[in-house]
């Protein structure tokens, strides 16, 4: 089934910054760019258009020693240096990501895919927020780990941190914010497909000065990835990816001295109660399943509406989502940008197509025709759902939205509950202690009450089971980094 074009449209309003881009990156090492010592470069493309942007140099074992190396050299200075001054440089990075928000979130959006306003309102901000808030806790760690002589909590040592693609920037400061707060080192791994924000943050770092070592970039596939984790001199390995990708990570890791935290996928549930406010609870939908083209790990993809409100939630649904455009990520009405790789697109194809066969009723938005060249997906939602689909089981990582029903509290949470996943849930209701009761009886790391996907820097974020193990983020994010 697809549903008719409104009637009107915008104006075009393109993004009018134009960000210089380097036809060739460097590997960031001990303070200085430099050329892999395997000579191998890959490119990274801008998915909207599939235009190359830039050659990024592919890090070897090789290259991973010497970060690693740098980080070690770096880390007896770092974590003598005095809280407050380490919060200086905390303070600094947040002040330049501000000064620089909108190259980051334009360059941001050329190399991820994802609309302007996302990256403009929502990561660039919250990268900076991830700054300040840690500048804050450098000298008052051991409030937030007290210790039972009373002084500092010490740190871990050297970090190596792997990030995915679906928040870049974003995933680089909820990283390195914490670690660099604690006193320890970092080699930090960005995606394959989204280097070029990660890279732009060292020459941020590079700015304020920040002692040579103490954060170290290395780019490049899967195999960069695996080297830095099972590097011998690494204390720490922090994952956000997917959750295979994360028990290959606990494998390597297990039988080691090294600290683990992983942070993977989810099929989160959407809870809508017939007493929600049903406008309200349908912005919700929309901003839990389609914000960053549904590539987000905690992602309302199980819709879960009291039967006796389904139409009304399904009909609102339905216009809602005709209003939706998809298109140009660097034009500033657009809502749904271009899916990150072709692999990706043809995964979430995968599983439409899945859901489709198995008896579900497919709902998209038809009308305006898309660019012709890049990964373009049109967010849609299924009907008549099993709980035995496989668009109700898998994680997708696109905006694909799985509808199911239910008739009381209890059924509710027997849905909720099934699934092999516990990173998040919504939870739509007038009623606080029902919104309470159904909260404390979901498996699920965050809980959002008449919202969805909100974040601050202060609030703790993380799973249970197969999302993973750790948390990252606040007080309860600390810990993690500090021995």
């Amino acid at each position: 089934m697809t549903l008719s074009k409104p009637p009107w449209d915008y104006a075009p309003a393109p993004e009018s910054m134009k960000v210089d881009i380097a036809p060739e990156h460097g590997l960031f090492i001990d303070g200085a760019f430099r050329v892999a010592r395997s000579g191998r470069m890959f490119a990274t493309i801008n998915p909207a258009t599939e235009e190359p942007l830039s050659e990024v140099a592919e890090a070897d074992a090789a290259d991973v020693n010497d970060a690693v190396v740098a980080a070690r050299k770096a880390l007896k200075g770092w974590r003598k240096l005095p809280a407050l001054e380490r919060a200086k440089y905390l303070y600094r990075i947040a002040r330049r990501i501000q000064e620089r928000a909108r190259e980051l979130a334009v360059l941001e959006t050329m190399d991820n895919g994802k609309p302007i306003r996302e990256t403009r309102d929502e990561d660039v901000p919250l990268a900076a927020a991830h700054f300040f808030h840690h500048a804050g806790w450098c000298d008052k760690l051991r409030y937030a780990l007290p210790t039972s002589t009373g002084a500092d909590p010490q740190p871990i040592g050297v970090c190596a941190q792997v990030i995915p693609w679906n928040f870049p920037l974003l995933m680089a400061a909820w990283k390195i914010a914490p670690a660099l707060a604690c006193g320890n080192t970092v080699v930090l791994k960005p995606a394959e497909t989204t280097p070029l924000t990660a890279l732009r943050l060292a020459e941020i770092l590079q700015e304020v000065d920040l002692p040579r070592g103490v954060v170290n970039i290395v780019t490049g596939a899967g195999a960069t990835g695996r080297d830095l984790v099972q590097h011998a001199d690494v204390d720490k390995v922090a994952f956000t990816g997917s959750t295979d990708v994360g028990r290959a990570i606990a494998t390597a890791v297990a039988g080691t001295s090294k600290r683990l935290t992983l942070e993977l996928g989810g099929k989160s549930p959407n809870i809508i109660f017939a007493d929600a406010p049903i406008d309200q609870a349908v912005e919700g939908i929309v901003s839990a399943i389609w914000v960053n083209q549904g590539q987000v790990c905690c992602a309302g993809s199980r819709l879960l509406v009291e039967e006796c409100i389904v139409d009304e939630v399904i009909d609102k649904l339905r216009h809602r989502m005709q209003s939706l455009r998809v298109g140009n990520p660097l034009d500033k009405n657009t809502d749904v940008g271009a899916i990150n790789s072709r692999a990706q697109l043809e995964r979430i194809e995968g599983f439409i197509r899945a859901g489709v066969s198995e008896g579900a009723s497919h709902h998209e938005v038809s009308g305006a025709t898309l660019p012709s060249r890049g990964f373009w997906c049109r967010p849609c939602f299924f009907t008549g759902v099993q709980p035995s689909h496989t668009i109700a089981r898998e994680e997708i990582f696109g905006p694909v939205l799985a509808v199911m029903t239910f008739r009381t509290p209890e059924e509710a949470v027997v849905r909720a509950n099934n699934t092999m996943y516990g990173l998040s849930a919504g939870i739509w209701t007038s009623s606080g202690s029902k919104a309470y009761e159904i909260a404390r009886q979901i498996k699920a790391g965050v809980i959002w009450c008449n919202t969805f996907n909100q974040f601050d820097a202060a609030a703790p974020f993380g799973g249970y089971r197969e999302s993973g193990f750790g948390r990252e983020g606040g007080r309860a994010g600390l810990a993690a980094y500090l021995a």
